[in-house]
């Protein structure tokens, strides 16, 4: 199943920005080793914000959960830092294609 990400990312008012950018590197490390893996397919930085986009590949919401919580900013403590997850399910574009011809032709 591919899912779309965005990740929203937030830095409190008390943590330095040392510390804020060593959790996002602990976090980009991990995401490096998933995107070797084959879990994310492609992986993007929104310029000027602090947002994360990802396409994954997993093959359950129970996979996807298990990725989150394996996550650094998770099991370092960090999860507030994250304001906001959104997810997609997304389905093949030739699927749907295949669909469309016949709800064209009825």
């Amino acid at each position: 199943m591919l899912f779309m990400l965005k990740a929203h990312l937030s830095k409190p008012q008390s943590m330095s920005n040392k510390e804020f950018y060593s959790v996002w590197l602990k976090e980009a490390e991990a995401a490096m080793e998933a995107r070797k893996a084959g879990a994310i397919k492609a992986i993007w930085k929104v310029p000027g914000k602090t947002e994360v986009i990802a396409v994954m590949d997993v093959d359950s919401a129970d996979t996807l959960e298990a990725a989150i919580l394996n996550l650094p900013i998770w099991k370092l403590g960090y999860s507030h830092i994250v304001t906001n997850l959104e997810w997609t399910l997304l389905r093949p574009y030739e699927n749907w294609y295949e669909d469309l011809k016949k709800l064209a032709a009825e």
